[in-house]
């Protein structure tokens, strides 16, 4: 690995959302001053930022307490909401990078900035696995959206030397996750016992776990070149939506079944898989977790939810 830079003092954008809030924890354990924004309002919490979402708010953020990195974990997570709704979809993955960047420039611009992008910029690939440099052909706003913000981040290390990197995040999954294909599993799983999919069932996905992908993170900030490139977050591993829905209702004493619909959403590519060959090359990194070892972590933690 390259050599690693001095980082203390990082604040995640997004806090409380389902990465940030792992992140936090992740990066505290290690011993890094872990600061967060969000918009959610919190008047006790320490070293918390509010966004004020009528105002971008970032400059109050960078204003007084100096960052070495960081994490923008913030934006919409949603292909379907983005089609019902592209303008707040390109205000929260598109604008409020502008922002943040914007603010880093003028207050500190000395902090590393990464950027949550997301696979959703390649949409279907013309070969797998699909490395970083593929041709993007997004497939839903979302995934426009995203590649709109690692444009801005190439933007504002070409014209103004920020350092920024930006990471296709693939298919992420783990415990306070309450959406997408585990969460939907776990809700129809409840009330019925036969559970209904879109596709055949026969689409992939690349499943990363968020340990790994918060351990990542980490391996980005300290050895990442930060010339405004993107890069691949995935296992490298090529998972069957049929065979993931099977693992994860393998752990219930009584599984439903499942049906799949043969109908296609859209903005859904059929196949996904990542070459992972540059983050395992240049940051030594390999997943630790299997889907099977998450997906078990997961349907505990779905299960202590249930009881309280």
């Amino acid at each position: 690995m390259k050599n690693s830079v001095t980082i203390k003092n990082v604040i995640i954008v997004g806090v409380r959302g389902f990465i940030g809030s792992h992140l936090k924890t992740y990066l505290e354990n290690k011993g890094y001053n872990v600061y967060g924004a969000d918009v959610i309002v919190d008047y006790v919490a320490k070293n918390y930022f509010l966004i004020d979402t009528t105002n971008d708010g970032f400059e109050s953020v960078f204003k007084e307490q100096a960052f070495d990195l960081c994490v923008n974990c913030s934006g919409a997570a949603s292909v379907p909401d983005s089609i019902r709704n592209p303008r707040r979809d390109y205000h929260l993955n598109t604008s409020n990078v502008f922002g943040l960047l914007n603010a880093i420039r003028d207050k500190q611009p000395n902090c590393r900035f990464i950027n949550l992008s997301s696979a959703a910029v390649y949409g279907n690939p013309t070969s797998l696995p699909v490395a970083e440099e593929a041709i993007p052909k997004p497939l839903s706003p979302y995934g426009y959206h995203k590649y709109m913000s690692e444009t801005i981040c190439r933007e504002f290390y070409e014209q103004f030397g920020l350092a920024t990197c930006s990471l296709r995040v693939f298919s992420a999954y783990g415990e306070g996750l309450t959406k997408q294909i585990f969460w939907d599993l776990y809700q129809k799983s409840k009330a019925k016992l036969k559970v209904e999919l879109f596709g055949s069932g026969n689409e992939t996905r690349d499943f990363i776990y968020v340990l790994d992908l918060v351990r990542l993170i980490e391996l980005i900030a300290m050895h990442g070149k930060f010339h405004g490139e993107a890069v691949n977050a995935a296992s490298g591993i090529e998972t069957s939506i049929r065979s993931a829905a099977e693992t994860f209702f393998s752990y219930y004493p009584h599984p439903p079944q499942i049906k799949f619909t043969q109908t296609e959403r859209q903005g859904d590519p059929s196949r996904w898989v990542a070459d992972i060959s540059k983050i395992k090359e240049n940051y030594n990194y390999s997943p630790e977790f299997t889907l099977e070892e998450g997906l078990r972590r997961y349907y505990q933690w779905v299960q202590q939810k249930e009881k309280q």
